[in-house]
Parts: C-alpha cells; sequence; structure tokens
C-alpha cells in the first residue's frame, strides 16, 4: 500500500511537470513607435520561424498524449503526464497576432518610406 502511494505521488509531481507554460508575446511592444520598415519584416520573418518550430512542438506533444493516453489504460498514473497546457498553441495564436499588428503598422511605415 506505501509503495502505491509513492508511485502515485511521484506521478502526481510529475504530472505538474509534463507541460511547460506559454510565455505569448505582447501584441504592441514599447519599441513599436521607432521601428521601421526593415525590423517589420525582420520581426514577421522571425515569428513565422517561431511558429513552424511551434508547429512541431504541438504535434510532439500531442504525439507524448496519445502515448500516455494509452499506455495509461494499463499504467494509469502515467495519465498525469498528459500535457494539457498546450503552451505552444497559445503562443502561435500570440505570434499571430503579433503578425498582424506588425502588418498593419508595415502599411504605414513601408508606404512612408516609399514616397
Amino acid at each position: 500500500m506505501n509503495k502505491l502511494f509513492v508511485i502515485v505521488m511521484a506521478a502526481t509531481v510529475a504530472g505538474g511537470c509534463a507541460g511547460r507554460d506559454a510565455h505569448p508575446v505582447l501584441l504592441s511592444q514599447p519599441q513599436d513607435t521607432v521601428v521601421g520598415c526593415a525590423q517589420i519584416n525582420a520581426e514577421m520573418a522571425a515569428n513565422n520561424a517561431k511558429i513552424e518550430d511551434l508547429s512541431s512542438e504541438k504535434g510532439a506533444k500531442v504525439a507524448q498524449n496519445v502515448i500516455a493516453g494509452v499506455a495509461g489504460l494499463f499504467i494509469w498514473p502515467l495519465w498525469f503526464a498528459m500535457d494539457f497546457k498546450d503552451a505552444a498553441g497559445a503562443e502561435t495564436v500570440a505570434l499571430q497576432g503579433r503578425n498582424g499588428y506588425l502588418a498593419s503598422m508595415a502599411v504605414d511605415k513601408c508606404k512612408q518610406v516609399s514616397s
């Protein structure tokens, strides 16, 4: 009985570490008032690369959850290792929003440069 308690407690503690917390970017940032067209385009490119990385991470988390869910049918403490935080999804949505905001800034700032 004590072994079972230790296993359950270890699984619970490990389950708390199953996923990372999201760190989404802010839609508007303080430096936005002084950036130029080149910086906007560079940040959008960097955001797109990060979105691709997050897509891979999200796919890996889905696979991990499927494996833990199926294995949990036989070893139920594995269900505590499932990640329901969806940090990659939240960060992707924030980056897409930021890119939309940057695109609207680019309309104004890049037009001024070419005029």
